[in-house]
């Protein structure tokens, strides 16, 4: 039986990845901010899974938490096989008028927080020549981003980010995919303000379970970078062949409420 930590577990895509490692009878670590959520979703699955489920609160826009994480785990004797980055947030406005420090948050949760623990966890993986990582990008990781200037070059980065160590790991047992969703039903556009867009308002989009779906399935399977919809995967090889001022009127026509 493997072990699992997955962060951003207290909703949406976090909590319906958990749903599926659990089915499958892997323990899991969930980690988020929201404690008391994360409790209510560890006895869930315990209670229906049989499995074992440690909840570690951990505000991972704050660096010293990383390293806290890490050291709670290996304090547990918890040996983690699969590292599953969620967590991450994005912010709808021209940056010039942006909040700093939720910008900062981002790029601290989105950049930093993904990094950092794919680098504490990876060494351990490949001792044990055997591990999984998932790292959840979007297909804004494609194209920049006008209005959602930070989020979208967050999501480029991990991108580029998971595709290179991927090919550096290449014959040791360890696999990295990259989960790259459009939008779905979630949190996120609230948190990020973009009900009112036309990337979202109206429209019948996927559901959390069904990303999840997509993507574990990817997961298992070790496939480098997954995009969930056919228009999704046409649209994100496209970039490559559309002039980067067309690109960037495209994407802010989208991005713009109604």
């Amino acid at each position: 039986m493997s072990t699992v930590l997955i962060t951003g577990a207290s909703s949406g895509l976090g909590t319906e990845l958990a749903k599926l490692f659990a089915k499958d009878k892997h323990d899991i670590v969930l980690v988020a901010r929201s404690e008391n959520k994360l409790k209510t979703l560890a006895n869930e699955l315990q209670q229906s899974f049989g499995i074992t489920v440690t909840v570690i609160a951990k505000d991972l826009s704050i660096a010293t938490e990383l390293d806290a994480l890490y050291n709670e785990i290996n304090a547990a004797n918890i040996k983690i096989d699969f590292l599953v980055n969620n967590a991450g947030f994005g912010d709808y406005g021209l940056f010039a008028e942006s909040d700093w420090h939720k910008q900062q948050e981002m790029i601290n949760v989105n950049i930093i927080a993904l990094t950092k623990l794919t680098h504490l966890f990876l060494p351990e993986m490949l001792k044990r020549k055997f591990g999984k990582i998932l790292n959840v990008a979007s297909t804004a990781a494609f194209q920049p981003g006008p209005t959602m200037s930070i989020y979208y070059a967050t999501k480029s980065f991990v991108l580029h980010f998971s595709e290179a160590i991927s090919n550096e790991l290449e014959g040791t047992g360890i696999t990295v995919t990259t989960l790259c969703p459009g939008a779905f039903e979630s949190g996120f556009q609230a948190t990020a303000a973009l009900e009112e867009s036309r990337l979202v308002k109206g429209k019948k989009l996927p559901t959390s379970k069904d990303i999840a779906t997509f993507g574990y399935r990817h997961f298992l399977k070790g496939s480098r970078v997954c995009i969930p919809g056919f228009m999704n995967n046409i649209m994100a090889s496209s970039i490559r062949f559309t002039p980067r001022g067309l690109v960037l009127k495209i994407v802010r026509y989208m991005q713009n409420k109604k």
